[in-house]
């Protein structure tokens, strides 16, 4: 599975998301091929290439194309909340 971790300059926020989101995954058991973070700005050009995208739920409509073509995008309430993106991984379908 490819993901794609983004907040808004694609630097700290989003970097400190991605180690939340790829410890929720190997708890669940889940391989990841690929977990990258980066800006929003970057991130909308990019998400259709990737299986999930994950961001802060404020940003989730950027994403509205790469949704239409397939990719779960993943709103936070918590971005620094394994749980959560557990509890969202496991909502979309994402995990057996």
């Amino acid at each position: 599975m490819k993901v794609l971790v983004s907040c808004a300059n694609g630097a700290g926020t989003s970097l400190m998301m991605k180690m939340k989101v790829e410890q929720a995954f190997k708890e669940l058991g889940i391989d990841l091929t690929e977990i990258k973070h980066c800006s929003i700005s970057e991130g909308k050009s990019q998400a259709r290439n990737y299986d999930a995208v994950f961001c802060s739920q404020n940003f989730t409509n950027m994403f509205d194309s790469a949704k239409q073509q397939g990719t779960k995008v993943i709103g936070m309430k918590n971005i620094l909340s394994v749980e959560e993106a557990k509890e969202k991984i496991k909502a979309e379908g994402l995990c057996d």
